[in-house]
C-alpha cells in the first residue's frame, strides 16, 4: 500500500470533503475550519490555520459553539498546522484526550475469513434490539454512552452503518460496528471490543475480517481504523499500517 496516497486519499474523503453520515447530521464549511454536527458528536474535524490565524479561528470555533451551552470537540491529527496548535489548545481551554494511531489496510490485502470458537456465533446489528445488544458490551468494554445508541439507529436507517454483535448463547460477549463512507473508498472501523473472560480467543479478529467482508462486497478500498495502544499490535499483525496519529481535544462551556 503506497502510504502517502493513502493519507492523501483519508485527508481528502474523510475530512475535507466530508458528508454527512444520516440525513440529521451537518457538514460545516466556515471560513478555515470544517465542522461535522451529529447526534451526540460536535467536531472540528479539518482544518488550514497559520501562525497568523489559528488563535482567532480557535477563539472562533468556542464561541460558535458553545453559545446554545454545548461541548465540541477538536480532532487533531499529527499533520496538522501550525505545529504548535496541540499547546495553542490547551492554551485555550481544550482538553486532549488518548493519543491514537490512525491505520489503513488495502482491502484486498486483509484475510476476510471469518473464524470462531466453538460456542459463538456472529449475529448482524439489524433492530433496535441488536442495537441493545450492541450497546450492552461497548458499556462493559468502554462505559456509557448515552447518545451512541441513538446515532446508531440513525445510521442504520440511513444505511451508513453495519455492525455485528458475537454472542454466547443468549449473551453477548464482543461487538463492532463499521461506518461507511460513500464516495470516499473508506469504510470506518469502530468501537471494536471484547467484554473480559472472551478476550485472547479471536473474537476481535473475527469482527475484523467480516466487515472487511462486507466492505470488499460494497466497493470499498480501504479500511480505516483509530487505533488504541492496545488495538495498534493486534491490527499491524492483520495487515494495517500506521499513517498518522490523532487526538481529541475536547471543551465544555
Amino acid at each position: 500500500m503506497n502510504r502517502d496516497e493513502a493519507l492523501a486519499a483519508f485527508d481528502r474523503g474523510l475530512r475535507r470533503d466530508a458528508r454527512p453520515l444520516t440525513p440529521g447530521d451537518r457538514v460545516e464549511h466556515v471560513g478555515r475550519v470544517i465542522r461535522y454536527l451529529g447526534d451526540g458528536w460536535d467536531c472540528v474535524i479539518w482544518s488550514d490555520l497559520d501562525d497568523a490565524t489559528a488563535d482567532a479561528e480557535i477563539a472562533a470555533q468556542v464561541s460558535s459553539f458553545t453559545s446554545p451551552g454545548r461541548g465540541f470537540e477538536w480532532k487533531l491529527y499529527a499533520y496538522d498546522r501550525p505545529s504548535d496548535l496541540p499547546s495553542r489548545l490547551l492554551k485555550a481551554g481544550f482538553v486532549p484526550g488518548e493519543e491514537e494511531t490512525l491505520m489503513v489496510a488495502e482491502i484486498s490485502d486483509l484475510d476476510t475469513e471469518v473464524a470462531l470458537p466453538d460456542g459463538v456465533s456472529l449475529r448482524p446489528v439489524a433492530t433496535d434490539a441488536d442495537v441493545d445488544l450492541m450497546m450492552s458490551v461497548h458499556d462493559q468494554v468502554f462505559g456509557t454512552s448515552s447518545d451512541l445508541a441513538a446515532a446508531l439507529r440513525a445510521q442504520l436507517a440511513a444505511d451508513t452503518l453495519v455492525a455485528f454483535v458475537v454472542t454466547a448463547g443468549d449473551e453477548p460477549v464482543s461487538a463492532a460496528r463499521m461506518e461507511l463512507y460513500p464516495g470516499t473508498g473508506f469504510a470506518g472501523l469502530w468501537s471494536g471490543g471484547t467484554v473480559p473472560g472472551w478476550r485472547g480467543r479471536g473474537l476481535y479478529r473475527a469482527l475484523v475480517a467480516s466487515r472487511a467482508r462486507i466492505a470488499a462486497t460494497r466497493g470499498y478500498r480501504y479500511l480505516q481504523v483509530d487505533a488504541s495502544a492496545d488495538s495498534r499490535p493486534i491490527l499491524e499483525r492483520l495487515g494495517f499500517h500506521p499513517l498518522t496519529t490523532t487526538t481529541p481535544y475536547t471543551y465544555q462551556p
